[in-house]
């Protein structure tokens, strides 16, 4: 049979949008290679259909769908198809069931999906028997260039990535986000004072921390600390409840007495450049102090965290602005250490 006889089969629901027929189906993992042959990302960007394929990112994509074979989620791949689909209804009682065919000869160009196709394609290598899983597939008419690059800028305009912090919230793969979660419950300082959804916090919200500051600042400080999750938990919490003994700012708002608003804009005590610096710090301190480490946070106790303090001046306050970047949260830890590890 020659290719241009050939076609891919699969049964499909037909729908109208835009007054243009498109189909959705259910297409076999195996099939992905062998549909998606066409690539443009060699081209100049203003005659490709997409962007380049960021490589990086696949590693992970296809790492997730290894490890996590009975939960994994991919939506739908929504491509557009340059030749005729051949769409026969089951019956006539039923006008838009039935099968679509799909020349093999045929370029099928991804919209919206290249990245998680790439993923699909490295699992298959690793683990063959997910040929027999399926993904749900868009096909859409190819009406040209143009048509193309609007919609992949139309698939792509109102996508917004989730929040670090919403993602913290639901995520159950992560231990460590299990962890500071259960972890944010049980300490007075951090329950009910943190925004479990946004990455900021709005000026009259009674929260003091965000969930990602949380996070951030626990995972510094619980690197390269071997022990079970039970233990580091135990000690995440251990050492947060001995910086909040140290805090009068942070005393006075679990207390009522101060408003979580007035400490946000005037100190950086609850900051999430704060935080991470401090997790640093308290991981140095921890390993080279295990057994006395608690006592050395309550230096802590003697600092002005007030923004306008010299102490902060060229460290993380730049022209009155607080300045959150790599660089002076590993400036800010470094300052913190000397204080730590001088005290014990």
């Amino acid at each position: 049979m020659a290719l241009d006889e050939a076609y891919f089969a699969f049964q499909a629901v037909k729908g109208i949008q835009a007054n243009k027929e498109y189909f959705i189906s259910m297409v076999p993992l195996a099939t992905i290679p062998k549909l998606f042959v066409f690539t443009d990302e060699e081209l100049p960007p203003e005659v490709r259909a997409q962007r380049t394929l960021n490589k990086s990112r696949i590693p992970e994509m296809c790492n997730y769908i290894i490890k996590n074979p009975n939960s994994y989620v991919f939506s739908s791949l929504t491509v557009s198809v340059d030749s005729d689909i051949t769409f026969t209804p089951v019956s006539e009682d039923n006008p838009t069931l039935g099968t679509i065919r799909i020349p093999m000869n045929a370029k099928c160009l991804i919209n919206d999906g290249q990245h998680r196709k790439a993923a699909i394609e490295a699992a298959l290598k690793k683990n063959p028997k997910l040929r027999y899983e399926h993904i749900s597939v868009v096909f859409y008419h190819d009406l040209g260039l143009k048509n193309s690059q609007q919609m992949f800028s139309d698939l792509n305009r109102y996508a917004i990535r989730p929040t670090k912090s919403l993602n913290i919230l639901y995520d159950d793969r992560d231990y460590l986000s299990c962890l500071v979660r259960e972890m944010t419950h049980e300490l007075p300082i951090f329950n009910g004072f943190i925004e479990m959804e946004k990455t900021s916090i709005s000026n009259r919200s009674r929260k003091l921390f965000t969930l990602s500051a949380v996070y951030h600042g626990t995972k510094a400080l619980l690197k390269d600390i071997e022990t079970t999750p039970e233990q580091q938990r135990a000690l995440a919490a251990a050492f947060w409840q001995a910086v909040y003994n140290a805090s009068e700012e942070w005393q006075a708002v679990v207390q009522n007495h101060v408003k979580a608003a007035d400490i946000r804009r005037d100190y950086i005590c609850s900051l999430g450049v704060t935080l991470s610096a401090l997790g640093m710090a308290g991981n140095k301190l921890i390993k080279s102090n295990p057994s006395n480490w608690e006592e050395a946070i309550k230096v802590l106790s003697k600092l002005d965290w007030n923004k306008k303090s010299d102490t902060w001046a060229g460290l993380v306050v730049v022209n009155d602005k607080v300045v959150s970047s790599k660089t002076t949260e590993a400036a800010l830890a470094r300052y913190f250490e000397k204080l730590f590890l001088d005290r014990s």
